[in-house]
């Protein structure tokens, strides 16, 4: 999921690789990390379309697109959610502050959490 996250989410799929009904993978998968597969898989994707926003070379509905979600409506809801902010609020301020932190560093303090 993390790699492939701009790809659609198939439960069933996953359940399969890891020799498990769907409820059962749902459930182990809620319990492992604490939200369920959907919400961890757009937790990735707004993770990824911020790094996408900070660029600010793309708008925020190829964003969307680029993320894999297919609904503005639905990426801005969660993303505004995750992050505190719309989609366009966080393109538009500034963020030359974190230009010179290394990305793996980058990646821990800006990681969407749940509110």
């Amino acid at each position: 999921m993390d790699r492939e996250y701009a790809e659609p989410l198939d439960i069933a799929a996953l359940a399969r690789t890891a020799l498990m009904s769907p409820g059962h993978f749902q459930r182990s998968f809620r319990e492992a990390y604490g939200e369920t597969p959907y919400g961890y898989l757009m937790t990735r994707r707004v993770e990824r379309a911020k790094t996408l926003l900070r660029r600010g070379d793309l708008t925020v509905t190829e964003v969307c697109i680029a993320v894999g979600c297919t609904s503005l409506g639905s990426f801005s809801s969660r993303f505004t959610e995750l992050v505190g902010e719309t989609p366009s609020a966080y393109r538009a301020r500034s963020h030359a502050a974190g230009e010179q932190v290394p990305p793996c560093v980058a990646r821990t303090f800006t990681r969407p959490r749940r509110r």
